[in-house]
């Protein structure tokens, strides 16, 4: 790296990428100050160990993106390394403790807790997070400016200690704390600046009407939430500049594509031996995935036939009711060969979408499969490419460009979320409880008492009187003369 750019480095908190000959991303950290942090890589190597100088004998130029604080580096870094996947976070990284943050905002008193492994259960996930020990800790400063439960809330039970230095959020309604927690989300979100005016505007409106005591607990919020700048943690800035980013760059290139995909959509069939038979959207908008904009399918027919499903789907997810709510995708990526791709092609003409590009990816060789799609073949020939011609055009890349990375995560994500909602299904089925038997008692009731009182069991020992506070009178006979008499 030129001395000239070392020189040029803030003294602020943000995350950097080490780039090689060709121009790869091979590393991306973060640092609390980058011009310390950069600066030592190109130092005496004395203390390195072998991983860092095969690291450092690589590394030709780095660029950087300054943050306001370091949880903003800290977030920033986890989107980052999820989209370039660069060889060496994998080679370096010790901390086998990969999380996510998961809030699940259908409960009446939500809590926000950590996992290793998201399950499609309608809660909110963010992450994953390389590094645990910062993610915990800058969880433990955001709880002091919006506090939140870290455990299922018992009703009337007495103030723990948490309670008292005001980490959970004693004296708030259910909607009241609802509210606070996504300003919580809104910060993962990265909307530091429109959290202080709302929180400022918020604390005005108390002055005004004379609620001294809560604009006092706004104000405090606010000093909190600027005192984040100098506490040591680690991010809200979730998306590089659109144009900065070589995958998607390379993908419209390649595929000659009119516009940069914004909006890339990815599919997936999941069954067995055609029972529960499910597939998934999953939608990664600018090159990151969208959780908020995943979308799920249980197929009308089950038939063990996975080009008769992709059909079903693809006809499903392009018809007039879901291109009104939905959008169109800018391209979209069938989890699959030719048959899986000729399938979803032949549902979407007959929507009438012929303009909207598909491709497919095998498993097998990682092979891009395309199909009434012009390739620049200049471009293929400098990425290291080859094509086969056919039918269907077969692309051949290296493993390690921005492309098939891009694609791999789509195409994993898009397998890990089918495949998640097939075993909620296969579960369900399994676990079939008396619930399901009685007539009259629908999913939305049986999700009520089971949410109430946890299990068929829990449900029995009950009394009368506590199932129909949940569901109705009228419902809880039904449930009572099934379930409570002998």
């Amino acid at each position: 790296m030129q001395n000239d750019k070392l020189k040029t480095l803030p003294n602020s908190p943000g995350v950097y990428f080490h780039k090689d000959s060709s121009g790869q991303i091979i590393y991306v950290g973060k640092a609390a100050v980058l011009k310390n942090r950069v600066k030592q890589y190109f130092q005496s190597q004395r203390n390195m160990d072998v991983k860092t100088k095969a690291l450092v004998s690589e590394i030709v130029d780095t660029d950087w993106i300054e943050t306001e604080s370091e949880i903003d580096a800290l977030f920033l870094e986890a989107e980052m390394v999820k989209r370039y996947m660069p060889k060496f976070n994998i080679l370096l990284r010790d901390d086998k403790s990969l999380i996510y943050v998961r809030i699940d905002m259908n409960n009446q008193w939500p809590f926000v807790n950590f996992t290793r492994n998201p399950a499609d259960d309608g809660a909110e996930y963010f992450g994953p997070y390389y590094n645990a020990f910062a993610v915990k800790k800058a969880l433990r400063y955001l709880r002091k400016i919006f506090p939140y439960y870290t455990h299922v809330a018992k009703e009337n039970s007495k103030p723990d200690l948490d309670a008292h230095l005001g980490l959970s959020p004693v004296g708030m309604t259910s909607v009241e704390y609802k509210t606070n927690l996504r300003r919580l989300i809104s910060y993962f979100n990265g909307n530091r600046k429109k959290l202080a005016i709302d929180l400022e505007r918020d604390m005005k409106k108390a002055a005004d009407r004379h609620d001294f005591e809560t604009a006092a607990v706004i104000r405090n919020k606010l000093h909190n939430l600027r005192e984040l700048q100098r506490r040591i943690m680690f991010g809200d800035k979730e998306f590089l500049d659109i144009s900065k980013d070589n995958a998607l760059l390379d993908l419209t290139d390649l595929l000659n594509l009119s516009k940069i995909p914004a909006r890339i959509e990815g599919y997936d069939i999941s069954h067995m031996g055609g029972t529960n038979v499910v597939a998934s959207m999953v939608v990664f908008r600018n090159g990151v995935s969208d959780r908020g904009e995943y979308r799920k399918f249980k197929t009308k027919i089950e038939q063990n036939d996975d080009f008769y499903n992709m059909n079903e789907v693809i006809t499903r997810r392009f018809s007039e009711r879901n291109l009104k709510s939905w959008g169109k995708p800018d391209l979209v990526l069938i989890d699959g060969g030719k048959g899986q791709l000729d399938a979803a092609l032949q549902a979407r003409n007959k929507c009438g979408q012929n303009n909207i590009p598909f491709i497919g990816l095998a498993k097998q060789q990682e092979q891009i499969v395309v199909k009434d799609i012009l390739i620049n073949k200049q471009k293929l020939v400098e990425m290291g490419g080859n094509i086969i011609i056919g039918e269907h055009a077969l692309i051949n890349l290296p493993q390690n460009t921005h492309i098939i990375k891009l694609l791999q995560r789509i195409r994993d994500e898009s397998h890990r979320f089918a495949v998640s909602y097939h075993t909620v299904l296969k579960r369900a089925k399994q676990t079939a409880s008396e619930l399901d038997e009685i007539p009259g008692i629908g999913p939305k009731t049986r999700s009520k008492l089971i949410r109430k009182f946890g299990s068929v069991r829990g449900i029995k020992s009950a009394s009368k009187t506590e199932i129909a506070a949940v569901i109705g009178s009228a419902k809880a006979d039904i449930v009572a003369t099934n379930l409570l008499t002998p």
